[in-house]
């Protein structure tokens, strides 16, 4: 019997420990948190979308294992009567040059069986009536939304079951006990534990914070609407998501956060953090790379609800009413120091007892199973977790 430590309750850590648990029922695994609950970042404040799979690199970790996950995690669900809105997704162009792109993200879909296909604009008003398109859109009936607080409330309750100890208030820092494995899936702050270890060096997390807002207003969509990404960055631009309880929410943003739990206001302020974020951010700025400044001029504007809402309205005919602002949530986006480059795949390093799960970016909550699964698989051709 060995004893597991996870650092991090979120839906990476808590599908590591689903999976540890089958496929070594016999070991000791204990997660720690320094919040009060499981999903308490990024897991629980992101919208539910389930992806399907079709933006990604067909040789990116995450073109393997979203649609795998997919299935997985709806398959989860089922058994556990948890509510997935199968609501399909709408990727629509605004111009000749976007449609060019749409054809290259169906190509994706074809290559990470992802199910997505190319509709024509007659096509989608069949489809959802109000979305807008320029003569093409791509259409994902794989694409599904879940309350993502009730799959971890539940993934928790599940792993309990099990045997598996969960210690809330307690970070990393303070945790005495002995572990012969450990698997940190810290979120915001698993480079910094990694660091600790002399694992992943070269990399720093680089916040971007997620401004939503809620629709309450009369008109309708019936799917997911998204506007055609830039495909050199990880984002995916303002969207509509038709919620797991038909709500509809715009957003989200991607504007440079200063520090890690930059939410509202100054909660959670911390000016280490902040001086070194804002260092960072000042030299991608003067330098560019990968486009940081143009990014960050384009999306500050969306602290301006107005501006938000307007981009919305390009992507559906009517929308008309108000809107109420929601919880923000913050991306823990991986950075190469040396390269000044975003980490746009998965990305997992390991050392002799330990796995350290640096980039879990999204689709990482659609892809969580089959994520945990691989890691596994990855592991088990390993020597470190057969040796008894």
């Amino acid at each position: 019997m060995r004893k597991v430590l996870i650092v991090g309750a979120g839906i990476i850590g808590m599908t590591l420990a689903y999976e540890w648990r089958k496929k070594y029922p016999n070991d000791e695994i204990t997660i720690i948190d320094k919040e009060v609950h499981e999903a308490f970042h990024a897991s629980g404040k992101n919208s539910g979308v389930l992806h399907a799979g079709f933006y990604y690199n067909t040789d990116s970790l995450k073109a393997k294992l979203t649609a795998e996950g997919n299935k997985l995690i709806k398959e989860f669900c089922k058994v556990h009567h948890i509510n997935v809105n199968e609501t399909g997704k709408l990727v629509v162009a605004k111009n000749e040059d976007e449609v060019q792109t749409l054809f290259e993200l169906a190509k994706r879909s074809i290559a990470n069986n992802a199910g997505a296909y190319i509709v024509t604009e007659k096509e989608v008003e069949k489809i959802d009536p109000n979305a807008k398109t320029y003569k093409y859109a791509l259409f994902s009936p794989n694409t599904a939304t879940v309350d993502p607080k009730v799959v971890c409330r539940v993934l928790r309750n599940e792993l309990e079951k099990s045997g598996v100890k969960f210690i809330f208030n307690m970070p990393f820092e303070k945790y005495q006990e002995s572990y012969d494995f450990l698997i940190n899936a810290a979120g915001l702050y698993a480079d910094k534990i990694a660091h600790k270890f002399g694992v992943g060096l070269e990399y720093t997390m680089l916040p971007f914070k997620g401004l939503y807002r809620k629709y309450l207003g009369p008109d309708k969509i019936k799917t997911q609407i998204y506007p055609v990404p830039n495909i050199k960055n990880p984002f995916l631009g303002v969207h509509f998501t038709l919620m797991a309880d038909n709500t509809i929410k715009i957003g989200p943003t991607a504007i440079p956060a200063f520090w890690r739990e930059n939410y509202t206001g100054f909660n959670r302020f911390k000016l280490d953090e902040f001086l070194e974020i804002l260092s960072l951010e000042a030299k991608l700025f003067f330098t560019n790379a990968f486009g940081f400044r143009d990014l960050a001029m384009y999306e500050m504007k969306y602290y301006i609800p107005e501006n938000l809402v307007n981009e919305a309205k390009k992507l559906v005919k009517k929308l008309r009413g108000e809107f109420k602002p929601m919880t923000p949530g913050i991306r823990a986006q991986l950075l190469n120091k040396n390269t000044l480059e975003l980490v746009m795949d998965f990305l997992v390093e390991k050392k002799e007892n330990q796995i350290h799960i640096l980039n879990a970016v999204s689709p990482a909550f659609t892809a969580s199973f089959a994520f945990s699964k691989y890691i596994l698989k990855e592991l088990d051709e390993s020597s470190n977790v057969n040796k008894r």
